[in-house]
């Protein structure tokens, strides 16, 4: 037998190398809905951080001499009917829509998971009534109550967040409440119980990290709903009052324009709704798909 025959057949295989752990970044990345639903949301918070640098015209000053100008090389997205550029009232839009469903997603993720834990965990009477009212919530179409909870505080931005926080609870306290009744009778929480571990502990050191996964997602697909029902609050003169670049106030002054043939004055508020949702969405279920390991195992 040759040397290098005897050499092959004698050295020990190398072991293969241990593959390394793939982040969460990283496996959104790799789900390219879920990469461009990423880009959509990152080029809308940068554009609302920095408006004030990017707007090329002061979006309030109004130039009655240069009202309802199409796009051109001095104002890209045409100007309204009071002569404001529509590019720097786009760019300032931003920031409103996303500040309105930062808070509204927070509301509702703040006071609904609470109420879906303690409702499985403690069951019984609290348990009932606390989901009987999320039903009562839900029974609803969101936009009308939404319209109803506004109209009642009154009109504005604040009233527009709120509205849309409330509209959101029963989403989270529902999806907190199925998590909880999966995870309360688990070994670790039943040895916490057993042990002495006060229940608001075992709540938040133990059931809702274990649920943040669906939690995550629906946050994420909650910020398009309440960008959307913000915009629409706004439209029907319930949100945001002019002159306050807002997204949906924009599409409402210029509705009526549309016939004489104006087109950009909803179109490109439009575009940057359905983006700035289609981007939330995206995104929402790429992490539905890499946080959920039954969806990953199927690939």
């Amino acid at each position: 037998m040759s040397t290098a025959a005897h050499s092959a057949q004698g050295s020990p295989a190398k072991p293969a190398a241990a593959a390394k752990p793939k982040t969460l970044l990283s496996l959104l990345l790799h789900n390219r809905l879920a990469a461009l639903g990423l880009t959509f949301i990152l080029i809308w918070t940068v554009v609302a951080i920095i408006a004030p640098w990017l707007a090329p015209h002061d979006p309030y000053v109004t130039d009655m001499a240069n009202k309802l100008q199409a796009p051109s090389g001095s104002h890209w997205f045409g100007t309204d009917n009071f002569g404001r550029d529509i590019l720097s009232r786009v760019l300032y839009g931003a920031r409103i829509s996303i500040w309105t469903g930062l808070i509204a997603v927070s509301i509702s993720f703040v006071i609904g998971v609470p109420l879906g834990g303690i409702a499985a965990y403690y069951g019984g009477r609290t348990g009932t009534i606390i989901m009987r009212l999320m039903d009562v919530l839900l029974s609803f179409p969101s936009l009308v109550l939404s319209m109803a909870i506004a109209a009642s505080i009154g009109a504005g931005l604040s009233s527009a967040m709120i509205a849309v926080g409330i509209v959101g609870i029963p989403e989270f306290a529902r999806l907190m409440f199925g998590q909880t009744v999966s995870l309360r009778e688990k070994e670790y929480i039943e040895a916490s119980r057993a042990i002495g571990v006060k229940n608001t502990v075992i709540l938040y050191r133990h059931i809702l990290p274990n649920a943040l996964a669906p939690l995550m997602v629906q946050a994420t697909l909650g910020m398009g709903f309440a960008i959307l029902t913000a915009s629409s609050l706004s439209f029907l003169g319930l949100g945001v009052r002019p002159p306050i670049a807002e997204w949906g106030a924009m599409i409402s002054e210029g509705r009526e324009y549309i016939i004489s043939g104006q087109w950009w004055l909803v179109t490109f508020p439009g575009l940057s709704i359905a983006t700035s949702i289609l981007g939330f969405n995206l995104l929402g279920d790429g992490f539905r798909d890499v946080l959920d390991p039954r969806l990953r195992s199927g690939k």
